[in-house]
């Protein structure tokens, strides 16, 4: 069976200040616009698509909600993110090896507080 990547599709309140973190702040590629409600982005290893349902469901976000990763292919990639986007962003976490993973990153909180993080692994 073929695979052409993956896309999964979240909850937004607000679509276009989501288009604008994504897009203008983090530089997501916008791959589709399906509908004023509806974007798909390229993250370079599948796609993230964000709408504001008619049912109006809630983000999956928060404490209890998804993480989204970024990832980079080494450590000096991932300063280079952060240096970029620290006065941007709402930092969550700053750089730093995870305690129990081989894993180099850092977090912000986008739009409706989805937990992005920006990370290389294997380190």
């Amino acid at each position: 069976m073929l695979k052409n990547g993956s896309i999964i599709f979240l909850p937004c309140t607000d679509i276009n200040e989501t288009v604008h973190f994504l897009h203008d702040i983090i530089g997501l590629e916008i791959t589709q616009k399906q509908s004023d409600s509806l974007y798909i982005f390229d993250t370079g290893y599948g796609y993230w698509g964000f709408s504001r349902y008619a049912d109006l469901r809630p983000p999956l976000s928060g404490q209890q909600g998804v993480c989204l990763s970024m990832n980079y292919g080494n450590i000096e990639e991932v300063n280079r993110q952060y240096e970029r986007l620290k006065n941007q962003c709402r930092i969550f976490k700053e750089p730093a090896r995870h305690p129990d993973f081989p894993v180099y990153s850092f977090f912000v909180l986008g739009p409706d507080d989805y937990l992005i993080e920006f990370q290389t692994v294997n380190v």
